[in-house]
């Protein structure tokens, strides 16, 4: 039983080590549209609110190419687990097929965006500054897809710590940048909000031609023959493969974003206090989720190199102790955020009206910490199993039909029944968004434990 015990908390640590330059990485990536908002709206609010409807519009497109760019870390992942280095690297040259061909679908939406700006209504003022906001931002897309192979490829060997030195290097570079370009430092131009998309668009180049050296002068990564073994055409069987675990994922990404995209704007019809105060939570809930999110990478990096080695009960291991540190950081966070809530939410504002909008959000986001680990980290070992279209469904199933559908039942009271006022307005999302998460986690646990089971059985036959 002690050695039992030790190997569970030597994988702890493993999952902790792996998971915290992940952590800083991904903190680093959010930190860039915060210091965009901060930045632009010290220059004018039209520019402030062209950013708003630019943005919104950017990441519906990256986060759902992102998705799809994932199915790359299982594939990886497993190859490597199972010593299939050669093969690592032909994939390698097949993920930048997989982010050429996206780019080209996701630059042309950027470049030709009125489509997608009738939707906003938005005066011609705005409408021009978001649009070039977004065709600076459809020459960015192909680095920052492209970089993510080189991402996925870290994570999946577990060297994600260069990819933080990066993702790190480029927000320090981004600050001299949007100050040039948004304030129109040393001779240039004041672009305002389309001067964050330039900024925006040089470090994400910056990346790419900093990891691809990498990739280039490390001996490290000369194992998977990356370089030297000539010009690699698509492979329509690889590509295939990848676009069948990718679609899915990037499903997975989209409704995530736009649950919280679409109870802002229900929330919007209600007053704009109370709009300003869920968005204060959204934003700190959003940080919060890095915790869980990083050890859910982590934790599916080892569960599919394991697997990829044929060792089903270490991953299985794995598993457990991924979402069991998941579940212990939730705990210590809800506590935490339970006791300093009122602190929480005077750092975002003085607003008394709209911190007494936010306060009573906040206990929502301390209720569903637990169960929102759980879910993001089964999810993340069922990728590692390459088993990705039925969490998809769950995912419609609670955060769209249930969190979003019940939460505007509760918030606007549609049946008109006898609701105690803490489940009405926009505490009737964040409710319903608690009761769908809990029942994700659930479900996906559930799912979880029926694959690993499967999958064992499997390999002893």
């Amino acid at each position: 039983m002690k050695n039992v015990r030790l190997a569970s908390k030597n994988l702890t640590v493993s999952v902790a080590s792996l998971a915290w330059p992940i952590l800083i990485g991904q903190l680093a990536g959010i930190a860039n549209p915060v210091l965009d908002t901060i930045m632009v709206a010290r220059f004018s609010a039209t520019d402030l609110a062209a950013l708003a409807i630019g943005a919104s519009i950017y990441v519906s497109v990256y986060v759902a190419f992102n998705g799809v760019m994932q199915s790359l870390t299982p594939t990886f992942g497993q190859m490597y687990g199972a010593g299939k280095f050669a093969d690592i690297g032909r994939e390698v040259k097949q993920g930048v097929w997989l982010a050429v061909f996206l780019s080209v679908i996701g630059s042309l939406i950027l470049f030709f965006p009125a489509p997608l700006l009738s939707i906003a209504k938005a005066p011609p003022e705005l409408a021009e500054k978001a649009t070039l906001y977004l065709r600076i931002l459809a020459f960015s897309l192909p680095a920052s897809l492209n970089f993510l192979v080189y991402l996925t490829l870290n994570n999946a060997i577990a060297r994600p710590k260069m990819v933080m030195a990066i993702q790190v290097s480029a927000l320090f570079i981004k600050v001299p940048l949007n100050t040039i370009f948004i304030f129109g430092w040393f001779g240039m131009p004041a672009l305002g909000g389309p001067g964050c998309a330039l900024a925006t668009l040089c470090i994400t180049w910056f990346m790419l031609t900093t990891g691809w050296l990498i990739l280039k002068i490390n001996p490290f990564y000369r194992f998977l023959h990356l370089f030297g073994t000539g010009f690699a055409l698509p492979s329509w069987k690889s590509l295939k493969e990848l676009l069948r675990l990718g679609v899915p994922l990037g499903l997975n990404y989209f409704i995530e974003v736009t649950s919280f995209t679409f109870m802002a704007l229900f929330i919007a019809r209600i007053g704009v206090d109370t709009v300003a105060g869920h968005q204060i939570i959204a934003n700190f809930s959003t940080v919060l989720y890095m915790l869980p999110l990083a050890t859910a990478n982590a934790t599916s990096t080892l569960v599919a190199q394991s697997i990829g080695a044929g060792n089903i009960l270490l991953a299985r291991q794995i598993a457990f102790s991924g979402q069991r540190l998941a579940g212990c950081i939730a705990l210590f966070v809800a506590i935490n955020v339970w006791f300093f809530s009122e602190y929480i939410v005077s750092t975002y504002t003085s607003d008394q009206a709209i911190a007494a909008n936010a306060l009573p959000l906040l206990i929502f986001v301390c209720c569903y910490q637990f169960f929102d680990s759980i879910q993001v980290t089964s999810a993340h070992i069922l990728r590692a199993y390459k088993v990705v279209l039925a969490p998809t469904i769950l995912y419609v199933m609670t955060l769209w039909c249930i969190g979003l559908g019940g939460g505007y039942i509760f918030a606007f009271n549609i049946f008109d029944l006898d609701l105690p006022s803490r489940i009405t307005g926009a505490a009737g999302f964040w409710f319903s968004n608690g009761i769908s998460l809990v029942l994700l986690a659930i479900f996906l646990f559930l799912l979880l434990k029926k694959v690993e089971k499967r999958a064992a059985q499997q390999h002893i036959t």
